[in-house]
């Protein structure tokens, strides 16, 4: 039978752990970076319908950096959904209550919407700390 493509099946996908320390590094250039490995992008087998990508482990996710006063500029917003219920927060409070949803918000804005995208995102693991309890896959440093 003709196939017009080939495709990679999601079950031949082999997965790798990687490891990223946000010590000093910018929010943006390595939530693209992420995101880009969490889709697969880096691996020749790439195919935009498929989760073909990698586990990626964050480590000291408290200590990422925001260029010029995106600290106290910087604005996150929700509804809580009732009648005016729209909240806002700063990236410096935010960062101070919840340390990891910076990233975590900043890499799911870069990823695909619907179910694939959703999947894509639980391969992201994200640690205020520098400990991590997946030692035991051996994550590699990924070059950013």
């Amino acid at each position: 039978m003709y196939t017009p493509f080939t495709s990679t099946e999601e079950a031949q996908a082999t997965r790798r752990w990687w490891l990223v320390d946000l010590e000093g590094q910018t929010l943006g250039r390595t939530a693209t970076r992420i995101a880009s490995v969490l889709r697969g992008k880096h691996k020749p087998t790439f195919t935009p319908h498929i989760d073909d990508g990698d586990f990626v482990v964050v480590i000291n996710a408290e200590k990422v950096h925001l260029t010029g006063r995106k600290w106290k500029d910087k604005k996150y917003f929700w509804h809580t959904r009732y009648p005016g219920g729209i909240r806002e927060i700063t990236a410096e409070k935010l960062r101070a209550r919840f340390p990891d949803r910076i990233l975590r918000m900043a890499v799911k804005g870069m990823l695909p919407r619907g179910p694939l995208g959703r999947q894509q995102l639980r391969k992201l693991k994200i640690y205020a700390g520098a400990q991590h309890p997946h030692q035991a896959q051996k994550p590699e440093t990924l070059p950013l």
